[in-house]
């Protein structure tokens, strides 16, 4: 259809338009698109066979959608990209407020113009991307913000009786006729604002004031909301909750290599970090792995759930720790090292609600200790597996690294801000990590060996063959029994 051409309502009738609801759109395209094989949701990873079927499914059946899921789970990414499901242009009659089909107006200015001007009745086309509203649910949020109320200023002004419909003013609702809506966190809408939502999801009309106005809307309503938010601030009302469609609940990453994704897609990160800071495949896996360990971890509050958006911040965090290393020390390419990690601390701190022992141990320890749980978790997948409880004379293969340890009594210190050149001299002075290397990790890239070496240091300390100290500009690492023993 050339929208160019069409200007009018004879001229639409011509060119044989139909009226379509927004469900049947939505339906329609999804249908077309499952037919050509294509992506429905583009960049939304992970949930292609868990959270993407029930939304295509509540989409075919024409329902209203909830989704219930934790923070940064992609919820309101996912209605966002509902709009790719609609038509690209739809016809309006032009100068209405709430978008009237020009073939089935309901607002007085439009079934008035159309009878007035008849065929000649001017149409505008309305772009898909215009077809999207979004509220956030809080707890300010009236009636007259959502469906409308009556204009005193209007009525003044065109010397109008409150008796009359042309005195109100159309809220959110009404003027998203024929487009997506979402209303996020609605659980922090007050119980007698969810109440006014009743008629328009059950009939699809509402009613202003006490105007016996009845606008029959066509409406997509997609609703947020956190699990969490059922006891912690307010709850869905009962009625509200029985009369949405579909609700679906949303879930975080289940593997490291879909968390990677996500990350990279989502990062906001400037081309001169990307070309000056390299960052080996392993700091990604321990990046995610440490969002992972905070998601477990008896510190931190599972019901408020922990958001991707810690993992992406904190990748923005880790580059431009390096890259500021990078700057004070004059290299002009570097690579992440794992000491770098302690520049995502506060990445950590504000994304995580920590229990009551957590808030014991303090924000930045319990950051810090997730670092050492994600080294830890991960060494086993690269190295054997060190055990806890060891035979008398059976042979480990970090002896050697560790007998290095204890010879050098003084310690090994590795400072934040060395250069390349010296960094990696300082892990080269280790010959027994080059062997444990050349064994276990003989295709390594000379340049992300030294990331490996300093993780296999992280691990030895976790698995308490090693001890490390936190100083203002750098980490000590010695051998426990070797300092007691030259204490005595």
């Amino acid at each position: 259809m050339k929208i160019e051409t069409i200007k009018t309502l004879g001229e639409l009738k011509n060119a044989g338009y139909e009226s379509k609801s927004i469900k049947d759109e939505l339906r329609d395209n999804l249908i077309e698109k499952i037919k050509n094989k294509e992506t429905t949701f583009k960049g939304v990873h992970g949930y292609e066979n868990t959270v993407i079927p029930e939304l295509e499914r509540a989409i075919l059946s024409r329902h209203n959608i909830n989704l219930l899921g934790l923070r940064g789970q992609a919820k309101t990414r996912l209605a966002r990209l509902m709009l790719n499901l609609l038509d690209e242009y739809i016809p309006v009659v032009e100068g209405s407020e709430i978008n009237d089909d020009p073939l089935q107006p309901i607002s007085r200015f439009a079934i008035e113009l159309t009878k007035e001007k008849g065929d000649s009745t001017p149409i505008a086309w309305l772009h898909r991307s215009e077809r999207f509203a979004e509220k956030l649910a809080t707890p300010d949020v009236t009636v007259a913000d959502l469906i409308g109320d009556v204009d005193p200023i209007k009525a003044a002004n065109l010397k109008l009786s409150y008796a009359d419909d042309r005195v109100i003013h159309y809220g959110m609702i009404p003027r998203a006729n024929r487009c997506i809506f979402v209303i996020n966190e609605l659980p922090d809408l007050q119980a007698r604002i969810q109440v006014a939502l009743f008629n328009i999801l059950q009939e699809g009309d509402i009613q202003i004031r006490g105007f016996k106005l009845r606008l029959n809307l066509d409406m997509q309503f997609i609703f947020t909301a956190n699990p969490e938010d059922y006891t912690n601030r307010g709850s869905i009302v009962t009625p509200l909750k029985d009369r949405i469609g579909s609700q679906i609940l949303t879930h975080y990453p289940e593997d490291i290599e879909t968390a990677k994704i996500i990350t990279e897609q989502e990062a906001k990160l400037d081309t001169r970090q990307t070309n000056a800071v390299a960052i080996p495949e392993l700091a990604k896996d321990l990046l995610e792995q440490i969002v992972f360990e905070a998601r477990e971890s008896e510190y931190i509050d599972a019901k408020s759930g922990v958001s991707a958006r810690l993992s992406i911040t904190a990748f923005e965090n880790l580059l431009s720790t390096a890259e500021l290393r990078a700057l004070k020390t004059g290299d002009s390419k570097t690579m992440v090292r794992l000491s770098d990690f302690l520049g995502i601390i506060p990445a950590i701190t504000g994304k995580v609600e920590l229990v009551y022992e957590g808030e014991q141990e303090g924000a930045a320890k319990v950051a810090f200790n997730l670092i050492g749980e994600a080294v830890k978790s991960l060494f086993p997948e690269f190295f054997p597996k060190i055990e806890k409880l060891q035979k008398q004379g059976d042979e480990s293969p970090y002896d050697d690294v560790i007998s290095w340890f204890f010879n050098n009594r003084d310690g090994f210190e590795l400072l934040d801000d060395l250069r390349d050149k010296e960094y990696q001299g300082l892990l080269d002075a280790i010959s027994p990590l080059d062997d444990l290397l050349g064994e276990y990790q003989p295709k390594l890239d000379k340049a992300e060996s030294y990331f490996v070496k300093e993780f296999v240091l992280w691990a030895l300390v976790e698995y308490k063959q090693l001890s490390k100290y936190r100083y203002t500009e750098g980490i000590q690492f010695k051998d426990p029994y070797g300092s007691f023993i030259s204490g005595l």
